[in-house]
């Protein structure tokens, strides 16, 4: 009887000593080892509810430049309760999308809660749209301006699906856009295309993508872009000269006067690489283009410059400037990326 005692009691230290050995191993990855918490696994499960910042990128780039980080943190940072989306072309099922990457933008970019990266995948982003048929009948070798022209189309059919608000890359955030419905005017009677917002399903963007189709043409620059959006809203609207710095109410939306995103004109962008005696305030305007199409010169943002670039980086887009912007011994290039358009980013997913 004893001995059954012993030999049982035996059996348990053993047993409790397996589990001890077991519990000590887990114990050491007790965090790390810990499953990843559920995220997304489309752009669309973060869209649809029509409250997201879309960025695109339509070239084969995985490294985004120190504007594209600007542009996309900024807008993070100014809208810190919505999701801010960058689809990106070069991205594929087998790239890294962690904090890890040896890529520095794209590993500050990964690391801030409310942006998520996603590959593009063009012919579905399309489907369902009046440019599905358009974009698979294409050869897109045979095109001019393509990496602007396939940006201009999927700008249009992720709002148009999802809702929410198109930037392009080169625009620095800096307070949040309240209207839900709008076109940015670039000049008078002249509207841009590299920020817009809808919500869901809004008609005038499927009028845009029936005209983007019917007088397709991708031998003119900016004819699918800028030009597009322009020809539909002339026909929706009948247009004024704005007053002062006050918005125009066409149909149920709105087009926004220049000030509120293009302050400094397309003929004057090299003032934001410049020192100015007097800072400019912004106070009407919710973002800034820095016509980045334009900088064929390759001039950037550089530490202790104390020009109004360094300034706008620093104050909008801290984690860029401290990790990606160089002093003047190490200067970091700015020149035009391919995805780049006349006012835009560019890329794509859904």
């Amino acid at each position: 009887m004893l001995k059954a005692l012993q030999l049982s009691l035996s059996a348990f230290l053993l047993l409790g000593s397996v589990f001890l050995y077991q519990l000590t191993l887990k114990s050491r990855c007790l965090l790390p080892c810990l499953p990843p918490s559920p995220s997304p696994q489309r752009p669309a499960d973060l869209l649809s509810p029509g409250r997201g910042i879309v960025f695109l990128e339509t070239s084969e780039r995985t490294e985004p430049r120190p504007l594209v980080s600007c542009a996309v943190e900024s807008a993070a940072r100014t809208y810190p309760g919505q999701p801010v989306v960058f689809l990106m072309k070069g991205l594929n099922s087998s790239t890294p999308l962690s904090p890890n990457s040896t890529h520095a933008a794209f590993s500050l970019l990964s690391a801030i809660d409310n942006v998520f990266l996603f590959p593009l995948d063009m012919r579905r982003l399309l489907e369902g749209t009046p440019l599905a048929a358009w974009y698979t009948q294409l050869n897109i070798t045979a095109q001019r301006n393509w990496l602007h022209v396939s940006s201009d189309a999927a700008r249009l059919a992720v709002i148009w699906k999802y809702g929410g608000i198109y930037m392009d890359t080169d625009l620095i955030s800096i307070q949040p856009i309240p209207e839900q419905n709008f076109l940015a005017a670039q000049a008078s009677h002249y509207s841009s295309n590299g920020v817009f917002g809808f919500l869901p399903q809004h008609p005038f963007l499927w009028v845009c993508m029936e005209n983007f189709v019917e007088h397709y043409n991708s031998d003119i620059w900016g004819h699918q872009g800028p030009n597009l959006m322009t020809r539909v809203l002339r026909v929706w609207c009948k247009l004024r000269d704005f007053q002062e710095v006050s918005d125009l109410r066409c149909a149920n939306f709105s087009f926004l006067h220049p000030q509120r995103f293009y302050p400094i004109s397309y003929p004057a962008w090299r003032r934001y690489y410049e020192v100015w005696d007097t800072e400019p305030s912004f106070n009407n305007s919710y973002a800034l283009h820095l016509w980045n199409y334009m900088n064929q010169e390759g001039r950037a943002a550089v530490r202790g410059s104390h020009t109004l670039v360094e300034k706008l980086y620093r104050r909008y887009c801290p984690r860029t400037y401290e990790s990606l912007i160089q002093g003047p011994e190490r200067p970091v290039t700015g020149e035009p990326g391919p995805g780049d358009q006349r006012s835009r980013g560019g890329v794509a997913a859904a």
